[in-house]
């Protein structure tokens, strides 16, 4: 998705409420039909019958006829592929929207006059209902644009989101490889040495964090103030976003440009920051530690890392074992579990070779992931195809 910060007017804005409310209040509906099948009971409606339904409740609401067709429609489609995600097994099933979280709606069907621009750092779309709606132009809009999305965050910021296919990022092409190591301290160790870390929020944007969540505390619920004081949070977890997010697409992007190989561990993100609290009749422990260790991870953009270099240099991402490749000594291969003096120091006591932690655990990545390409024959490293010894081929005689 390409997306540019949307500026809507006041009376443009409740418009786009409307919309969104149209679209949440539809996809409620469509999970309330999903929500009382049982096994044995009549299936449950498809797109094309809650589109026949959908026509039967905007004659008998005069109030959801006002809104437009597209947005709604659109929602139930959106069911529908979230239904088909979950009985892929990609998904969870699709639950409940709630006002003010996760707030937009799709309008398909767009004309390339729709997308126009106005000034130099000014365009427009046109929206249903509404008209012309002025966006940020921060870079220019792909040709053949055929629909968009509207979103808005907690923050109360509104974007417009237009699908295209990026070409993918070229790489040098001279067989250079790299090992990336994510971890908490560092978020991105790389074997050339250098130590990545995403930027955070300053001191006074975390002590006016602190200040607000105390000051929510103190909020009666429901009140305005308590709602003012969400919002201000929201606005600071924005901006934390938005570094993360910028830090990602410019490391990544360097990564896809530099090196023709990118070798990453193969960790499955979603087991590492589970939960701890267990259950009543055999509860965790270290609980809070845990939970402190999970939003670490989170916060510096493991999963979404390694998603934005695959998709910017497809097939040049290795994923390797990430056992013992922070135990085992890159120069010697000896693999000791008290070779790691502290979180940034290690020391073998066989060799006496020393470095950073993180990047001998890169050292170790990068290595294993020249010997998979090399195993496969791949072109990227610049050497000759080496495949592995075929069994049934060593048989014939």
């Amino acid at each position: 998705m390409s997306r540019f910060r949307l500026q809507p007017t006041p009376t443009q804005e409740r418009v786009l409420l409307e919309h969104c409310g149209h679209a949440r209040f539809v996809w409620n509906l469509a999970v309330e039909q999903h929500a009382h099948w049982r096994s044995g009971r009549k299936a449950a409606p498809g797109y094309t019958e809650q589109c026949r339904q959908l026509t039967q409740a905007r004659t008998a609401n005069p109030w959801l006829a006002a809104g437009s067709v597209i947005v709604q429609q659109q929602a139930l489609k959106d069911f529908a592929q979230a239904m088909a995600n979950f009985f892929g097994r990609t998904h969870r099933r699709p639950t409940w929207r709630r006002r003010g979280r996760n707030e937009g709606f799709r309008i398909v069907a767009a004309k390339l006059s729709d997308v126009r621009r106005v000034s130099r750092n000014v365009g427009e779309v046109k929206v249903p209902k509404i008209g012309w709606v002025r966006f940020w132009w921060s870079r220019a809009v792909a040709a053949g644009v055929k629909s968009y999305r509207i979103t808005r965050d907690r923050a109360g910021r509104w974007h417009v989101a237009f699908p295209v296919v990026p070409e993918p990022i070229s790489g040098p092409g001279a067989g250079a490889v790299v090992g990336v190591d994510r971890g908490v301290a560092v978020s991105a160790a790389l074997s050339t040495g250098e130590l990545l870390s995403v930027p955070a929020l300053r001191a006074g944007e975390k002590a006016r964090l602190l200040r607000l969540q105390r000051k929510l505390a103190r909020a009666q619920r429901g009140s305005i103030r308590r709602g003012k004081v969400k919002t201000a949070m929201a606005r600071l977890s924005a901006r934390e976003t938005d570094r993360r997010k910028d830090w990602v697409e410019k490391t990544s992007t360097r990564l896809a440009r530099e090196f023709d190989v990118i070798g990453v561990e193969d960790l499955k993100i979603s087991n590492m920051t589970r939960s701890a609290k267990g259950t009543v009749e055999a509860p965790g422990r270290g609980v809070r530690q845990k939970a402190g260790l999970n939003r670490g991870i989170l916060a510096n953009g493991w999963g979404l890392l390694v998603t934005r270099v695959e998709q910017k240099a497809p097939g040049r991402v290795v994923k390797v074992d990430p056992r013992v490749t922070s135990q085992r000594c890159s120069a010697s291969g000896v693999v000791d579990r008290e070779a790691r003096e502290s979180q940034a120091a290690f020391r073998c006591r066989s060799c006496g070779f020393a470095t950073n932690a993180d990047v001998n655990a890169a050292l170790n990545i990068r290595c294993a992931a020249g010997h998979a390409v090399a195993a496969r024959g791949g072109p990227p490293l610049g050497e000759p195809a080496n495949r592995e010894p075929q069994r049934d081929l060593l048989l014939v005689r």
